[in-house]
């Protein structure tokens, strides 16, 4: 979404002792505090801006500059200046769940299956579930979405041959949590977890309607049943600033 210029009536007063970028500023703030500008809404153009408010480039600019530190928006090199968007807190505890992470932050959660299917373990994989490269995987790729926006991208994988019926349950049940007690296991834990952070490929990208130049963070996890054994090992994406990451004691 793009946000329309201000109509030339808008245009800033030549006021004393009141600059006029910071007339403008303030104007953007206004528009944003009133929802008139949308989370990660593309601003208009500086071009745009300086025509509507009668202003040059340069007293645009430096509006745009004031407004992004203070952490309103952020402005991306070649793209151009977009309303910042609200950051999510994801708590890595020892259950984490998306479903309860999402409505922790008064959104409403949803997801969209990409992929879902069994196949060999790649050796990334197969050393995240303990088994050997090769061996029989259920791998179930989803997208999370926050409040219709996207905010995670996720491969889940599961030992095929230690979870028998782990495919069918996942094309029936609407959350992996039901899955697995279909299977037999009624709750699981994080054992561990490894945040990188990397440029997203194309494909990411798109899906998580980020910039490429927006680093992703990359979490791995490997989630483990009450008795010790790997359940689960996840390769999760978050973009970012849309998505923080805090690490509980």
């Amino acid at each position: 979404m793009t946000i329309p210029p201000p109509a030339p009536a808008v245009a800033v007063l030549r006021q004393d002792g009141i600059a006029l970028w910071r007339q403008i500023a303030s104007t953007i703030e206004a528009d944003i505090a009133a929802g008139r500008c949308p989370p990660g809404a593309r601003l208009p153009t500086e071009a745009a801006f300086a025509a509507s408010f009668g202003v040059n480039r340069h007293t645009v600019r430096r509006a745009l500059e004031a407004l992004s530190h203070a952490g309103l928006v952020r402005v991306e090199q070649g793209r151009g200046a977009f309303v910042a968007e609200d950051v999510l807190d994801y708590t890595v505890g020892p259950r984490t769940r998306f479903s309860e992470w999402i409505r922790k932050q008064n959104k409403e959660p949803s997801g969209e299956i990409l992929a879902l299917a069994e196949h060999a373990a790649p050796a990334n994989v197969a050393k995240g579930l303990g088994v050997r490269t090769g061996a029989r995987t259920v791998h179930y790729r989803r997208l999370g979405l926050a409040d219709g926006r996207p905010v995670s991208l996720t491969d889940h994988y599961f030992s095929a041959q230690r979870l028998p019926g782990m495919l069918a349950a996942l094309r029936t049940e609407t959350s992996i949590t039901a899955a697995l007690r279909r299977v037999g296991i009624d709750d699981y834990l994080r054992q561990s977890s490894k945040v990188t952070a990397r440029a997203p490929a194309a494909g990411e990208a798109s899906l998580l309607r980020t910039a490429r130049n927006r680093p992703l963070l990359i979490c791995e996890n490997i989630n483990v049943d009450h008795a010790g054994a790997v359940v689960e090992f996840a390769i999760s994406r978050y973009p970012t600033p849309r998505v923080q990451i805090i690490f509980e004691p």
